[in-house]
């Protein structure tokens, strides 16, 4: 897979992508990540990439010219273009299942008030990782990342993800480990019993339980009568 970013700050990225689970992805050749810093594709004598709004208002708004240029110099025909935007669809898990499959994905951050509506016309797909506001795109567009590459065949066991929270729209189960007993406080006695069959029944009960009570909202769209 190849990610490229589009962002006014690359210097953010550096430390991010050096570490963990990225880093050892972009050694395995599972994916190669471009930071792009789209203020090169400026013919502003002077680099600009932002103007105030027409009709007048707080802030700085993104320029189409910079943006359109960078995006059609870089995509093909195996691209896929997201906005990171606050009125985007929420992200989910199922999502990022979807785009682990793409080929090429180019991120658009945003940055300073806004960005003129006609990029828009650029994407496939307009993203919000959740209901509050952040400075710029550069912080979502590590999220996205993150939650992807993991996902990529041979990055981590594919067990690891299938068992994880909201994976069918539930939470994860809890886990506990040594000692069996902390400041009174134990171990669920099925779990040190050796019994798997029974082990596997708590665990998906607990899943279901928790899902419940911490995220109805969860549970509600999937509606597992049966159990």
């Amino acid at each position: 897979m190849k990610i490229d970013i589009l962002s006014l700050f690359p210097d953010i990225f550096s430390s991010v992508f050096e570490e963990s689970i990225i880093k050892r992805a972009k050694e395995l050749g599972k994916v190669e990540i471009r930071i792009v810093n789209f203020r090169d594709y400026s013919k502003d004598p002077h680099h600009k990439v932002d103007d105030t709004p027409y009709g007048g208002g707080q802030g700085m708004v993104l320029c189409c010219q910079p943006i359109f240029d960078c995006v059609n110099a870089i995509k093909t025909t195996e691209s896929k273009v997201i906005l990171l935007t606050p009125d985007g669809a929420v992200y989910k898990q199922s999502l990022a299942y979807d785009l682990s499959r793409e080929k090429h994905l180019i991120i658009i951050c945003g940055h300073y008030e806004g960005f003129d509506e006609r990029i828009r016309t650029l994407v496939d797909l307009e993203v919000s990782i959740g209901d509050y506001i952040l400075t710029g795109g550069e912080f979502a567009s590590m999220v996205l990342v993150d939650s992807i590459v993991r996902l990529l065949p041979g990055v981590i066991k594919e067990e690891s993800h299938l068992q994880e929270s909201f994976h069918n729209n539930l939470l994860d189960y809890p886990v506990y480990t040594k000692p069996r007993v902390y400041e009174g406080l134990e171990v669920p006695e099925v779990l040190v019993n050796g019994d798997h069959k029974k082990i596997d029944e708590y665990r998906e009960r607990m899943s279901v339980e928790r899902t419940k009570k911490r995220r109805p909202d969860l549970w509600s769209e999937e509606r597992y009568d049966e159990l």
